[in-house]
């Protein structure tokens, strides 16, 4: 179950995830089983993180992003350049997005 966010939403979390450094990096071996469950952990840990992608392959990029959101219910903040921001909120709610 994916997340869907307002513009409003995710202009606020973007400017929350503006400072934050990658947690998790996808190298040239694609999305494994342990990468997925690393920004799992990550996600239950922040709510909000930075996931670095290795290629140059844009549509490869994008899809990895929607595979991500899709298998952990993730919502989609940003994907800028090799960077993806994730956000899922957790049972202590770290993030609280604006009314």
């Amino acid at each position: 179950m994916k997340i869907e966010l307002t513009p409003a939403e995710r202009q606020y979390l973007k400017g929350l995830a503006h400072g934050l450094k990658p947690v998790v990096m996808i190298g040239n071996n694609g999305l494994s089983e342990s990468v997925v469950r690393e920004i799992a952990i990550s996600l239950d840990a922040h709510e909000l993180i930075k996931v670095r992608v290795q290629g140059d392959d844009r549509a490869v990029r994008i899809a990895l992003y929607e595979r991500i959101c899709d298998e952990l219910g993730a919502a989609p903040v940003q994907h800028i350049g090799k960077l993806l921001v994730l956000w899922r909120p957790s049972d202590k709610q770290r993030v609280v997005l604006p009314k």
